[in-house]
């Protein structure tokens, strides 16, 4: 697991110093996520959970932008319908990581982008970071255990207001309510990042899966729980006729319009 993937793949990965970096590599789309990268992270977790030479996994994105979410028209054309789903396999291997999990956020992370930060165990974001979880504007509802996990981090009436508004928050903000472990200067957080990394890494890892675990198993059974309710209320959204409406409005460039509906 020490390559580095063609600059035409969309995750890109690279072993340093007992770090694997997964990168979100489609810059010209903002790193939207595809049912084959969500394939390509489900199966890269199995691997780095069972490598021992991974101390831990750090997600990136490409040319500026952590995740704008799921690619929208490839999302549409196969919805996550069951755990055989390459989304709900990612997602639920992100629960199950027993190595600790590090995103590295230098934009905006929008959707999947924020929620799978629930997942993570440090997260490290420059000045230039934006979180945002839209999926009632787009007639949908929450994913990835956000509607258990995000209440328990940054309390019920914060989470309300992402969830049911899909209000953004700037980085420093983020920070303020827990979601970002630090904010690192943008001109040095490369080498910042770099440094708390091998520090991690130089650990005892044996130890380190032990903390994790005590810290994330009381969360793991509600979050999977979380996972299937939201999946199936998530299925039905896509098909419902607010979201015909949003996503019809999404592809003509307008505001929506849900007066029409109780």
């Amino acid at each position: 697991m020490n390559n580095t993937g063609a600059t035409n793949e969309t995750i890109l990965t690279q072993e340093s110093g007992g770090v694997l970096f997964a990168t979100f590599n489609r810059p010209d789309k903002k790193n939207a996520l595809t049912h084959d990268m969500y394939a390509r992270l489900a199966e890269l977790l199995r691997q780095a959970d069972a490598t021992p030479g991974v101390r831990a996994v750090c997600f990136r994105g490409a040319g500026g932008a952590f995740t704008s979410g799921n690619d929208l028209m490839d999302f549409l054309s196969g919805p996550p319908m069951d755990e055989n789903s390459p989304v709900l396999q990612f997602i639920h291997g992100l629960i199950d990581f027993r190595k600790p999990l590090v995103a590295a956020v230098t934009g905006p992370a929008i959707g999947i982008g924020t929620t799978m930060l629930l997942h993570c165990d440090l997260v490290y974001a420059s000045p230039k970071a934006f979180l945002q979880m839209p999926f009632t504007r787009l007639a949908l509802c929450p994913e990835a255990a956000s509607s258990f996990l995000l209440p328990r981090v940054i309390g019920l009436t914060r989470a309300s207001e992402l969830l049911l508004l899909g209000n953004g928050i700037d980085a420093r903000t983020a920070h303020a309510w827990g979601l970002v472990t630090a904010i690192l200067p943008e001109d040095s957080f490369d080498a910042e990042l770099e440094q708390r990394l091998a520090a991690l890494a130089a650990l005892p890892p044996e130890a380190v899966r032990a903390a994790k675990a005590l810290i994330r198993q009381p969360l793991i059974n509600g979050a999977h729980d979380a996972v299937r309710r939201e999946a199936e209320l998530f299925a039905g959204r896509l098909s419902s006729a607010e979201a015909a409406e949003a996503m019809q409005a999404f592809l003509e460039r307008r505001p929506p319009d849900f007066s029409r509906f109780e």
